[in-house]
């Protein structure tokens, strides 16, 4: 789920610029979230078009069932617009705003990622705040899992609403690795005895440039750093030591490095493939859901590096044009709610990990979160081990186009 390009958003946010705000009005008024009832009124008929990834067949399913749940509940249809690229419907919004698109915009939800969210709050693209307001809010381990409200270092500020969390983890087909490696280093190690037997997708794939973030986490001089903007630093200097490990990993890489997967669902593919032997995930009952469903034989394993790994929130959004506002609260809070988070943690569904307080939701809710069967392959939230936080947004927008000049290759 890559970002939007800092060029751009600058070129739009100037046309709009020249044209004046100021007499821009909104003429569908925006839902009172202090009255809840109001809310579910006003969404009752409307249409939400949720802008979403769709290079997972899995993830899509839920989509839908999530929208026919929202059809039978509140009476809101939801029509999923899937996405290659996030950044597609950001442009949206930006090009909409530069049109004066005050009200009546296409775009109603997005499921955002840090890099977009960033930009977009930046630049005054989004609706709220609104998300503590909704009912289902309370029950939201902030505490536990403060990425909830901290989006790659930038406080979500209640404009966007956390529905997923995902935690960088590894897997190997045990009959062909005996021993995985448990860090970026001894990755680089083990590809040299094993050549061609691994990749990741090309960025500004979210997989793809999710790698290069692990990497540049372990191998930076001073991981601090990576919190704040890297124009707070010298940036050349902080960088130097990932494109060190890139040189010498590149040349191993499956195909030589000269061709990369599409995103994690063809990484997954290849594993099944026999064309690798380790691969990697952002979710965690990934593995286990694909050996349910025949997609990978059942002697993959899922692992994690010693040091830790990455780990974020997933978040939707809302446009500040959006054309039904009410309607994308609702949904948002559906997706907030123990009944559909139980559902996206089953393995057999998605396996993505709750946002939830298992010690805020009702126990019979809690019952069944416990009852759950996470899979012969994914990790407890124990085994997971330690959680390293996101870079800042600014980070890898120098990453992700550096990459590209030194090793992308033409799609």
């Amino acid at each position: 789920m890559p970002r939007l390009t800092a060029r751009l958003m600058a070129a739009a946010i100037f046309g709009a610029s020249l044209m004046g705000f100021s007499s821009l009005a909104s003429a569908d008024p925006a839902p009172d979230m202090q009255n809840w009832d109001a809310v579910l009124k006003q969404a009752k008929g409307q249409t939400v078009y949720w802008y979403a990834w769709g290079g997972e067949p899995r993830i899509n399913d839920y989509i839908a069932w999530a929208g026919n749940q929202m059809q039978e509940k509140y009476g809101v249809t939801v029509k999923q617009v899937k996405l290659a690229d996030t950044a597609d419907a950001v442009s949206k919004v930006v090009s909409e705003k530069a049109a004066g698109v005050a009200d009546g915009g296409a775009v109603d939800m997005i499921w955002i990622n840090g890099e977009n969210f960033a930009a977009m709050k930046r630049n005054g693209l989004l609706f709220g705040p609104w998300v503590e307001q909704t009912p289902h809010f309370k029950y939201v381990d902030v505490i536990g899992k403060p990425t909830t409200i901290n989006d790659f270092t930038v406080p979500t500020a209640g404009l966007e609403a956390p529905w997923g969390m995902a935690q960088l983890s590894f897997f190997d087909d045990t009959s062909r690795v005996k021993t995985p490696p448990r860090s970026a280093q001894a990755l680089l190690a083990w590809l040299q005895t094993h050549p061609g037997r691994f990749t990741y997708p090309q960025p500004p794939d979210y997989m793809g440039s999710s790698f290069l973030k692990q990497v540049l986490t372990e191998v930076v001089d001073d991981p601090a750093v990576l919190q704040k903007p890297a124009g707070d630093a010298d940036a050349q200097k902080v960088l130097a030591p990932l494109w060190t490990y890139l040189a010498k990993m590149q040349p191993l890489l499956w195909r030589d490095g000269n061709a990369y997967p599409a995103n994690g669902a063809a990484l997954r593919a290849m594993m099944a493939d026999n064309e690798i032997d380790i691969g990697f995930s952002f979710s965690a009952a990934e593995v286990s859901a694909a050996i349910a469903n025949f997609e990978l034989p059942d002697s993959v394993r899922s692992f994690v590096f010693d040091g830790g790994t990455l780990g974020n929130t997933s978040f939707v959004a809302i446009p500040f044009n959006a054309s039904a506002k009410a309607g994308a609260v609702v949904l948002a809070d559906f997706l907030m709610s123990p009944q559909a988070q139980l559902r996206k943690q089953d393995p057999k569904i998605w396996g993505s990990f709750t946002v939830l307080d298992m010690d805020k939701i009702p126990p019979a809710d809690r019952e069944k979160f416990d009852a759950l069967d996470l899979g012969v392959a994914t990790l407890s939230p124990a085994d997971m081990g330690k959680v390293l936080p996101e870079p800042h947004p600014s980070w890898m927008e120098l990453v992700e186009r550096e990459w590209q000049k030194r090793y992308g290759v033409a799609p």
